[in-house]
């Protein structure tokens, strides 16, 4: 599967923004869908996954209660609602995608996923 992310770009603190990653191909309800950031200088770091149905959510803990993720599997797509977006929310963010037939916190470890996307720009400015 290939992975496009976009909807990055720069916005005030406070502000939001939707990133979208749309996948290539058929079979996308077969892989659980995450979402991950690297800062400048950081490691990358998992934001948020989502189960192949969607109705199965996992959340780092300093985005929970503002950050959404969400699918739409008719239009092999999965989302990331972002409000309430902080400085240290800035980073490039990516989709990442693996074939898989549970779901667990196990999907927020990077070396889960087989399949990245390139990564989009969120710059939140004070």
């Amino acid at each position: 599967v290939q992975l496009q992310a976009s909807g990055g770009g720069l916005v005030q603190t406070g502000g939001s923004l939707r990133l979208s990653c749309a996948a290539s191909g058929r079979s996308f309800t077969e892989y659980t869908m995450g979402w991950f950031r690297q800062a400048p200088g950081k490691e990358r770091e998992f934001v948020a996954s989502i189960s192949r149905s969607g109705t199965s959510t996992y959340y780092t803990g300093s985005v929970k209660g503002r950050f959404t993720i969400s699918r739409d599997n008719a239009k092999n797509t999965v989302y990331l609602q972002m409000n309430s977006l902080k400085p240290e929310d800035t980073a490039v963010y990516y989709c990442a995608a693996v074939r898989s037939r549970s779901f667990s916190a196990y999907y927020s470890l990077k070396n889960a996923y087989d399949y990245w996307g390139q990564g989009t720009l969120v710059t939140v400015s004070s």
